[in-house]
């Protein structure tokens, strides 16, 4: 065979190859389309935890709600691989359900929206400095020496639990109903069946008098969203902890029953990796649950969220709400 003619068949073999490939490559299943998934409070802790998580995730497409440029320029700065098209600045406090502006194109499509707003509290510094001169006063009563619950706490203005933790909160279901999002998941606060619970008298002075309630607040949002329609899963960490996972299990319960534990609180990053996993392993159903970390048994090993949540929903628990439905037991 010359030259010439062995070229042409090269080129032709070449050829026949790559149309086999292409066609291989046609019939091979393509990949899934992420899910679209809105995270308010995104520049908060536990906000920016649960938006990092699905930022790593290749199923989901996040989309952070913050107050403010500033919280989103930082949280671009601070999450890896978030660009500006992740950011959607917007004040829940102000937001219209019913309105167009401000309401980025595509949100629409969303899978879910994962709320963690939250109202924060902040200390009297007055107060600190009065905690810490009664100190030997009450080390010598035998007390403890610093009294946390003497500290006097307030919100900012416009920030208070019944704006930020029930109407805002609102303003977000109720925005969720309108764009057709399917399932809403709520981070709130394990306590809500007290309404004498500590957490409550924060922002208020000693005649009971100011803004608090943030648990009442709370509660009254998650009946909200129960009696919307909407698929939720609505979370009940204990004390919030700035810690990792670590080797602690995690536990989950109804009704303020894990209020008796020896351990009343929980990593964010367990509640975080929580609220991802109940974008999958609830399959559709709606739940509440109480979440604390637990010491695991020697040779038990530590399950997932997602296991952890399923196992939840096969016990068949179901959280109490029917104070809800008694106004007097949770008036403001």
């Amino acid at each position: 065979m010359c030259f010439k003619a062995f070229l042409l068949h090269y080129i032709v073999v070449c050829a026949s190859l790559c149309k086999i490939s292409q066609a291989a490559l046609s019939l091979s299943p393509r990949p899934l389309p992420k899910k679209q998934v809105i995270v308010t409070g995104a520049a908060g802790k536990t906000g920016k935890l649960v938006f990092s998580l699905l930022i790593k995730d290749e199923r989901y497409y996040p989309l952070g709600l913050v107050r403010t440029e500033r919280s989103g320029k930082k949280l671009i700065k601070e999450v890896e691989n978030c660009g500006l098209e992740n950011i959607w600045v917007c004040d829940v406090t102000t937001l219209d359900p019913q309105g167009q502006n401000g309401i980025p194109n595509g949100v629409d499509d969303a899978a879910a929206m994962i709320i963690c707003t939250s109202a924060k509290p902040l200390v009297r510094k007055r107060s600190v400095l009065k905690a810490f001169l009664q100190m030997p006063l009450n080390a010598m009563r035998g007390k403890k020496a610093f009294d946390f619950r003497s500290l006097e706490f307030y919100y900012k203005k416009g920030q208070h639990p019944e704006l930020v933790d029930y109407q805002g909160q609102i303003a977000q279901i109720d925005l969720a109903k309108k764009l057709g999002i399917p399932h809403v998941i709520l981070v709130s606060s394990m306590g809500g069946t007290d309404s004498k619970d500590f957490l409550n008298t924060l922002g208020k002075n000693k005649k009971g008098e100011g803004n608090g309630d943030i648990l009442i607040w709370k509660r009254k949002a998650e009946k909200y969203l129960i009696d919307s329609g909407l698929q939720y899963t609505i979370i009940h960490p204990g004390g919030l902890k700035d810690t990792p996972s670590g080797d602690l299990g995690i536990d989950l319960d109804v009704d303020d029953k894990l209020k008796s534990r020896t351990i009343r609180s929980i990593s964010r990053c367990d509640v975080a990796k929580l609220c991802i996993a109940a974008l999958s392993a609830t399959k559709g159903k709606s739940t509440a649950f109480d979440c604390v970390n637990a010491e695991l048994s020697k040779g038990v090993k530590r399950k997932s969220a997602e296991d952890t949540i399923q196992d939840f929903l096969a016990s068949g628990k179901t959280y109490d709400y029917s104070d809800m439905n008694i106004s007097e037991n949770f008036s403001i």
